[in-house]
């Protein structure tokens, strides 16, 4: 393990691959062939397939069970997981002199060693720009990152814009159990259920909200290609997770952007 920051780590084998690949030899990648073409015309290079990964311990957090209530330590505790991966695996692309990544696949993956452990997975494909290398990378100077498809990532750029990151947010909520007086007043009825539905709606909101406020850190002006889940993981009725993920989006440079001449394959 090198000197560098936990989020940053990068094996000694991964070292070596990326070291081989940004040297010219094959590269490797997670597009399709339909991806692949696109990318390509959007003066875009494959350099290699980039990785990030985390094996973290989901723990516990207690609340009563009559009060809907943030369970603010496995919140964080996700978010952290996920955000070791994504970095590991943008450091990945640094060493490959990356503009950014494309096709960020971000999961979940149990660990049969224990039922409690989970890790937790990132993987793309990390490209560089042709024309103006360097130029596309996000605020800061690192290599953007992006859940968008070759495809999308081609839609993207050709109405002149560029992401900046994959940009998420978790809430682990505990819904509230109803009493027996109320279950029984429901019994046989079709009638919403305030409880569950408020708690619900708040733990959305929560995750929406931390997503949208990563977005404007990374510089974005918009989320594109969201989606919000829902996890159990091993809680089971004990808690549930709600996790938005993204990918933000700016503007792209206009020098950049119109030096870009796209075609589209038939």
């Amino acid at each position: 393990m090198t000197d560098a920051p936990a989020a940053q780590w990068v094996p000694e084998g991964g070292t070596s691959r990326l070291a081989e690949t940004a040297q010219g030899r094959c590269f490797t990648s997670d597009l399709s062939v339909d991806e692949f073409v696109l990318v390509r015309e959007s003066g875009f290079v494959p350099l290699g397939l980039v990785m990030g990964t985390s094996m973290y311990h989901v723990g516990l957090q207690f609340a009563g069970w009559e009060q809907s209530m943030e369970l603010t330590v496995l919140s964080q505790a996700m978010y952290s997981a996920r955000e070791l991966a994504i970095e590991r695996m943008v450091a990945e692309a640094v060493q490959l002199d990356a503009d950014g990544i494309v096709g960020v696949d971000l999961r979940m993956v149990p660990y049969e060693g224990g039922a409690d452990v989970l890790e937790f997975l990132a993987v793309g494909t990390a490209v560089r720009s042709e024309k103006a290398p360097g130029s596309f990378q996000a605020p800061g100077g690192r290599p953007f990152s992006s859940g968008l498809s070759g495809r999308d990532f081609f839609k993207l750029l050709r109405y002149g814009w560029s992401p900046t990151a994959l940009v998420l947010g978790s809430c682990v909520y505990h819904v509230a159990h109803q009493s027996i007086r109320q279950a029984m007043k429901q019994f046989g009825q079709n009638v919403e259920i305030p409880l569950y539905t408020q708690a619900v709606y708040a733990a959305r909101e929560l995750a929406m909200a931390r997503m949208q406020a990563e977005g404007e850190r990374s510089g974005a002006a918009g989320i594109v290609g969201v989606t919000v889940k829902e996890y159990n993981h091993v809680w089971g009725e004990y808690g549930v997770e709600f996790l938005a993920v993204g990918t933000g989006v700016r503007k792209a440079p206009t020098e950049t952007a119109s030096g870009l001449a796209f075609t589209v394959p038939v």
